[in-house]
């Protein structure tokens, strides 16, 4: 039983992802009733001899199949775009950057950094048009994704945006804000997709440290 089970899990890892997913819904094992179960999308694990959990494993193994494509298509994304990523800001006060508590991944609040270090500076109504201020939102994305990439050294362990709080530097009686940071939010569904790519968002008028144009801070989920 033990080396049959062994064969199967063998056989099956083997596969290529879109195989996994396509697996025969029906399995059926010598001496066993007919098991009926979904590979590796089920709700409820298979345990089958001395507690091997075939679920579990192949469900392990969609994880860093999927980790593993994320990271190559997060830093091929960003070459077919065109993309560079700038250089990580330095701390500005008593915080860290990134955060990670279990499965979440919280950045603080990220300045729009250029390539030579220098900021997009200014304010959205006064000095800078809608327009400018959406490359300002998504240099921060950038900034942000240096940011991230410093600290935890892989951005394929992201798997999906949580929230954003955008924040942008603008008069009184400038009133589109969401519309700047679409910047910001563009980005990440351009390198992550419409579902993992667009989460639950905030868009503010502020008064910004530095004049900078726009500030963002967001969370993920890692893998």
């Amino acid at each position: 039983m033990q080396s049959t089970i062994s064969l199967i899990i063998s056989s099956l890892i083997k596969q290529n992802l879109s195989d996994l997913l396509t697996y025969p819904r029906c399995v059926k094992f010598p001496n066993l009733t007919r098991l009926s179960t979904r590979f590796p999308t089920s709700k409820h694990s298979l345990p089958l001899g001395n507690g091997i959990d075939i679920t579990s494993k192949l469900g392990n193994l969609k994880d860093r199949i999927s980790k593993k494509k994320g990271t190559m298509n997060i830093e091929q994304k960003l070459a077919e775009l065109n993309l560079q990523l700038p250089p990580a800001p330095p701390l500005g006060g008593i915080y860290y950057p990134v955060l990670i508590v279990d499965k979440m991944l919280y950045v603080s609040g990220q300045g729009p950094v250029q390539m030579d270090g220098s900021l997009i500076k200014g304010k959205l109504g006064q000095d800078l048009s809608i327009e400018e201020g959406q490359a300002a939102a998504r240099q921060v994305g950038l900034t942000m994704l240096s940011t991230i990439k410093s600290q935890i050294g892989d951005l394929g362990k992201i798997k999906r945006l949580v929230k954003t709080l955008g924040m942008v530097n603008s008069v009184l009686d400038f009133h589109d804000q969401p519309k700047v940071i679409n910047g910001f939010s563009k980005l990440m569904v351009d390198l992550w997709g419409e579902e993992m790519g667009k989460g639950a968002r905030s868009a503010v008028g502020m008064i910004l440290p530095g004049n900078i144009a726009v500030e963002i801070e967001a969370i993920f989920q890692i893998h």
